[in-house]
Parts: C-alpha cells; sequence; structure tokens
C-alpha cells in the first residue's frame, strides 16, 4: 500500500456505502437503507470535531458535561456520519436531513447499535463504491 492508496480510500469513503438495517431479533433486512460514510472520510473527521465542540460549549464551570448533553452530542455525531437514505412513514419517502436521522437513531438502540458499527466498519468500504 502507498500513501495514494490511503488518500484515495478516504475520499472513496466520503461516498459512502449503502446499509440495509436488520431487524434486531428475526436479522431479516428491513428495507430501510443509509448511506454511511467511512470511518476513514472527512465526514466522519468533521463529525469527530463537531462532537468535541458540543462537548466544549455544553461543560458548565467546572468543565463537567452531564448525561443529556453528552447523549445529544453522540447522537449528532452518528447521525452527521448518514449521508442520505431510503425510507418511508406511512407508505411515503422520509425527506433526508438531519433532525430525521436523529428521529430515527432515537427511535431504538438496536438502529444507533447497527449505524454505530457500520460506520466504525473499515473492512465495509474496502473496494468499489456499490
Amino acid at each position: 500500500m502507498q500513501l495514494n492508496d490511503i488518500l484515495a480510500d478516504a475520499q472513496d469513503q466520503d461516498r459512502g456505502r449503502d446499509f440495509e438495517l436488520a431487524d434486531p431479533v428475526t436479522g431479516k433486512p428491513t428495507g430501510i437503507v443509509l448511506r454511511i460514510a467511512g470511518p476513514d472520510s472527512a465526514t466522519q473527521a468533521r463529525a469527530r470535531l463537531q462532537f468535541t465542540d458540543e462537548l466544549a460549549e455544553a461543560m458548565d464551570a467546572e468543565g463537567r458535561v452531564s448525561g443529556a448533553d453528552r447523549e445529544r452530542a453522540r447522537l449528532n455525531n452518528l447521525a452527521r456520519c448518514v449521508l442520505g437514505w431510503t425510507i418511508t412513514e406511512d407508505g411515503q419517502p422520509v425527506p433526508y436531513n438531519h433532525a430525521s436521522v436523529l428521529r430515527l437513531l432515537k427511535a431504538a438502540q438496536w438502529v444507533q447499535v447497527q449505524v454505530d458499527g457500520f460506520a466504525a466498519d473499515r473492512a465495509a468500504f474496502r473496494g468499489t463504491v456499490q
């Protein structure tokens, strides 16, 4: 591997990969597909910086951050890794935006776990864009 390979891989990860959520009990596909930026992407690097900024802004005079503020920053960070999606509600497509992604992430812990796991999986981002 050469430096240009590493740089190309990071750039490719910015285009993201499609990931279909699986039912947490049966493991069957849900039909909800998220486009997620890779762990070495500029998108995730920016998300980490914004996470740090959010925590710094939430600090009290003693440097403490409440659990609620920490959780809010964590979910915002995870939502920033989602680049797009295919999801419906009542048979209609749900518009992709940060607030809608947060709504999905807050709906169930298993959604957060699956998105976080895929976003951190470098192996899922090797090869050509799907």
